[in-house]
């Protein structure tokens, strides 16, 4: 786990060093065991890498390495689980290594098979290989886009980076805001992260699943993965279908303690969560010896929140207890949301509903504790509904059957646009000039296109969108963020394609019954976790906790913050009409998870226009 970045130069133009240490210094914080910065012969091309040692801590496994022969150069972030298993099958073609990471694995991989590799890998990635025979440099990102990969193209440069801010470091950097995307954003902030586009006009996303090659300063950009074309056939039987749930789970989180250094997970007493750390006890527990597994992991990470709405530390203790694993709390109360707000922000590097506090005070425990690697739970709910209530399916089945009219007919999407506008309006969460009642162009998303199976129902269609295209992307990004903010790797078992793919091929029922979310998951799971948590139908997010924070001190900087004139923020926001709603929510200190969730994006975008140069 690491952070990557790169300069590419065409025509005669060669690669600056002070340039590439401004990558390095920017990414310093995803990578803090080590710097690695390379520059071809021809100084036309400079790769760069922060390490965060994770498998093979020796210097070994130092990036960027190049191949036994010189000719390719690769700088990775990310894991591959599932690397000793391939490890072996390369040996067995000849391979020798010299090195115990899986970055090496990569590498021969990529001699042995190319692009074919990727079908191969369990696990999350960017990747980008420089191949010094034919100056072709080749990048991918995983299936699901757990790692993020973004890029700024020139007609004198390609430069990538794990992070916008370090895009925006380089000195010949245009930083302007995008005001189409932006307003996209603050109409719906979940639906830009599933495109090629950014809030920054020259900043672009390689999007999840998608691979591509720079040739003589051309890019072309290839879509490697689409989860329709992978679905399984599943067990006809109730019976059947939880048990190969269960192995597949299983085999997901023993691969994922595969680690050299200590791993723990974050804890919220959540299903999810407490699915994750059951199991993880149940890997342990087995009889079989599993090689690379981490020796210490015994260590749960909770944030309590006293007296909030969204505190579930009783439960989390509860499943600690279960699981037999040491916790940890964090206590997070009022004073935490303006400590350290800008820090926060700045981290983040993108707009959100939410200030992240919670859960970057979090990762930033685990580095304090020395522990590097934590299993969330995080997909789980994009995937089996976990946003569901009870009472809520006639408007969910109303919203999906909207959804796959709208789909087909641009006039349609537009009407019903429109009226999302109106009603926001009406309620005093829409303050975008020109859109009072019209909603900012959609973004195109690739996943948006893709063919469903027809027997699939509105659930599956749902979530296939929200998985894919719309909220899962940017949970991604977030957490991404917000734990290499503090040097610590992320790792989430209900991402293991084998098991997205198997549940994807589930019918409606196996995920959402009788008021009831996760079914297939639920019974899995029975008699490996408290069942108390298991049949708990209540859905509590892993976020600070908003509107208590904005009926305090947290509404009153965002008012002195909208109270300050800014042209750009002007031309895009009515801030008069904003500024009138915020002083009346504070005052009435009204406040809602509704409210919260509509309105602070808008003042994150102050907060980022305050930055000057869009510099979160």
């Amino acid at each position: 786990m690491c952070g990557i970045a790169g300069i590419i130069t065409t025509g005669s133009a060669q690669v600056e060093a002070p340039d590439l240490k401004r990558l390095a210094d920017a990414l310093a914080h995803r990578g803090p065991d080590g710097e690695g910065i390379w520059i071809s012969p021809d100084r036309r091309t400079g790769l760069v890498h922060r390490r965060l040692a994770i498998l093979d801590t020796s210097e070994r496994g130092h990036q960027p390495m190049r191949s036994a022969d010189g000719r390719y150069t690769i700088v990775y972030n990310g894991e591959v689980f599932n690397f000793l298993e391939l490890r072996e099958e390369l040996e067995r073609s000849g391979c020798t290594f010299h090195s115990d990471s899986d970055t090496e694995v990569i590498l021969q991989a990529w001699c042995l098979w190319g692009e074919a590799m990727l079908y191969r890998f369990n696990g999350m990635w960017a990747i980008a290989i420089h191949d010094s025979r034919t100056d072709a440099t080749f990048f991918s990102r995983d299936r699901f886009g757990i790692k993020p990969f973004l890029y700024t193209h020139t007609s004198k440069a390609f430069a990538f980076a794990s992070e916008m801010r370090a895009l925006r470091s380089l000195p010949w950097m245009d930083t302007s805001l995008d005001p189409d995307v932006t307003q996209r954003m603050l109409f719906d902030p979940f639906s830009i992260e599933g495109s090629d586009r950014t809030i920054v006009t020259s900043i672009r996303r390689l999007p999840a699943g998608h691979s591509a090659w720079l040739r003589s300063g051309k890019l072309s950009v290839n879509r490697w993965w689409r989860t329709t074309d992978h679905l399984v056939e599943v067990p006809r039987t109730a019976q059947a279908q939880q048990e190969r749930f269960r192995e597949l789970f299983f085999d997901s989180v023993r691969l994922r303690m595969r680690s050299d250094v200590s791993l723990g997970t974050c804890l919220s007493g959540g299903f999810d969560s407490t699915a994750v750390v059951c199991m993880m006890s149940r890997v342990a527990a087995g009889a079989q010896v599993h090689l690379r597994e981490a020796r210490e992991w015994r260590q749960a990470f909770i944030a309590s929140f006293p007296g909030k709405s969204n505190d579930e530390t009783p439960q989390a203790l509860e499943a600690a207890s279960y699981a037999a694993v040491a916790p940890r709390i964090l206590r997070l109360d009022d004073a935490d949301a303006l400590d350290q707000i800008d820090v926060v922000l700045r981290d983040l590097d993108d707009i959100y509903i939410g200030l992240t506090t919670a859960p970057w005070q979090l990762y930033r425990e685990l580095r304090q504790a020395r522990t590097l690697v934590s299993l969330d739970g995080h997909g789980a709910d994009e995937l089996m509904g976990g946003y569901l209530q009870g009472g809520e399916t006639l408007g969910f089945a109303i919203r999906n059957q909207a959804a796959k009219i709208l789909k087909g007919s641009g006039a349609l999407a537009h009407v019903g646009g429109s009226a999302k506008a109106a009603w926001m309006s009406a309620r005093g969460m829409n303050y975008l000039r020109g859109h009072t009642f019209s909603a900012p162009r959609a973004l195109p998303i690739a996943a948006d296109e893709d063919e469903l199976p027809p027997e699939w129902g509105v659930l599956n269609r749902r979530l296939y969108r929200m998985f894919h295209s719309t909220v899962l992307p940017t949970i991604l990004r977030n957490f991404d963020r917000l734990s290499m903010a503090s040097g610590i790797e992320v790792r989430m078992p209900f991402m293991d394609y084998r098991l997205v793919t198997y549940t994807m091929s589930l019918p409606d029922s196996a995920k959402y019954r009788d008021g009831r979310s996760k079914v297939i998951a639920r019974d899995a799971m029975a008699d490996l976790m408290p069942e108390s948590i298991r049949t708990e139908r209540r859905k509590v997010g892993f976020n600070s906790p908003m509107p208590e924070w904005l009926n305090g001190a947290l509404g009153q900087w965002a008012l002195r913050l909208l109270e300050r004139p800014d042209a750009e923020f002007d031309s895009l926001v009515d801030c008069r009409g904003l500024v009138r709603r915020v002083r009346a929510l504070n005052m009435a200190r009204a406040w809602s998870w509704e409210r919260a969730g509509r309105l602070w994006p808008y003042i994150h975008l102050r907060w980022l226009l305050d930055q000057r140069t869009v510099q979160p």
